[in-house]
């Protein structure tokens, strides 16, 4: 049997990724996948079915060669599919995604949460998940498609590259004593804004990481010396470097790692996927404000490791059971020395702090206005109505089906 040489093939979709900086596979007939180029690593709470890849095959099978397929799955993850046809037959196909169509991520992960039935302490990974997907119009959609079914229409024909002789500027070495000194000062800039950038995110300062954020992109080209003839690359990797601060500063604050890995694989996703400046100093600003966010919400560090433990655990299994003697096992603990503890540390009892929470991410779903309370209760962990609604009064000082009318 001759063994199928799929190089033309990993060749295209090298092609693509290189210029759409998506997710791309290759499958077989069969939908065994050949080859692929992927950044972003699915949650396993969204994981589906094997048969998609089998559908996509089918669907693109059914039709003629030079057409292309957008699939949208259960999770509003999306994808564009043409295939690769030989002897008149399906050969292989070509996946571009997931992506997304819309920038509404808050309400794209609450529909996914409530019709797939997953847990709400889930939404933080969905959210950053959504967030780094590219986001895709309509015309873009189509670009996309025409390009990979044009591609999967014809043999790969290597180009060759003109070159041309470039004269390079001689180098003045009567400002080298100055291109010194202005180096020196570049550099301690760098390490004064790194500080600064550390101090803001570990207190969660909004106001502040914007203000030095803003210095940092009033700066940026003086900082882009380490590759010269690519402006762009040296400052996506100043941006890796503020992703790696932000992500320490963090954890010092106290951020559990499954929250930093989340907003830390997205940050460096978004940056490799920009292609301006200007593009990268907005990011910065949003990755600023999001990590002093997370510090704000469920950063731990001023509490002690007992205290932390309990609240990391209650924080990431807020929509199932929780109660006092089960917490206290699952950080080794006695019950009556953790509540004593917990009480000590944070001003509320256990049963408060879960409450308090829960009713914070109720409010999130029914600020939104396509869910009906009954849904929000059972989604944080509620499974009687009547006793949500009497903590949410008392914690919202509105009942949640006026809070989610917008009345006060």
């Amino acid at each position: 049997m001759v063994k199928h040489d799929y190089r033309e093939y990993i060749k295209i979709i090298q092609i693509i990724h290189s210029l759409t900086k998506m997710d791309i596979r290759l499958m077989d007939h069969s939908s065994t996948i050949i080859d692929q180029i992927s950044n972003h690593t699915i949650p396993a709470v969204l994981h589906q079915p094997n048969d998609e890849h089998r559908y996509i095959n089918d669907v693109l099978r059914a039709n003629e060669h030079g057409h292309y397929y957008h699939f949208v799955n259960s999770s509003g993850l999306e994808y564009v599919a043409a295939g690769i046809w030989k002897h008149q037959s399906l050969d292989c196909s070509i996946i571009v995604g997931p992506f997304i169509s819309s920038i509404a991520v808050l309400d794209f992960v609450k529909d996914v949460i409530v019709n797939n039935q997953l847990p709400v302490g889930e939404r933080n990974q969905l959210e950053h998940f959504y967030k780094s997907l590219p986001v895709v119009g309509e015309s873009e959609l189509q670009h996309i498609g025409e390009l990979i079914g044009h591609l999967c229409m014809h043999n790969h024909i290597r180009s060759k590259q003109i070159t041309a002789n470039t004269r390079r500027p001689t180098r003045n070495t009567s400002v080298h004593k100055v291109m010194l000194e202005e180096q020196k000062e570049t550099i301690e800039r760098r390490y004064e804004i790194q500080n600064n950038v550390m101090d803001a995110i570990s207190r969660g300062d909004k106001e502040e990481i914007t203000k030095v954020l803003v210095q940092l992109s009033a700066e940026l080209v003086a900082f882009t010396d380490r590759v010269p003839e690519s402006p762009i690359r040296s400052s996506k990797n100043i941006g890796f470097v503020l992703n790696t601060m932000c992500r320490i500063a963090a954890e010092r604050s106290g951020v559990h790692p499954v929250y930093l890995h989340n907003i830390s694989e997205r940050f460096a996703i978004l940056i490799e996927k920009t292609f301006t400046i200007p593009q990268l100093n907005a990011l910065f600003l949003t990755m600023g404000q999001d990590y002093c966010e997370l510090v704000t919400t469920v950063a731990t560090g001023q509490y002690s490791l007992i205290v932390k433990r309990a609240i990391d655990y209650i924080l990431l299994n807020l929509s199932h059971p929780l109660f006092l003697e089960q917490i206290a096992e699952q950080i080794h603990i006695t019950p009556t020395y953790l509540s004593r503890r917990f009480k000590q540390e944070t001003g509320e009892t256990i049963i408060d702090f879960i409450n308090r929470k829960r009713v914070e991410e109720a409010a999130v779903y029914l600020r939104r206005g396509n869910i009906s309370v009954t849904e929000a209760a059972f989604l944080v962990g509620y499974n009687d109505l009547n006793y949500f609604s009497k903590v949410f009064k008392k914690i919202m000082s509105v009942t949640p089906s006026r809070y989610a009318k917008g009345l006060s």
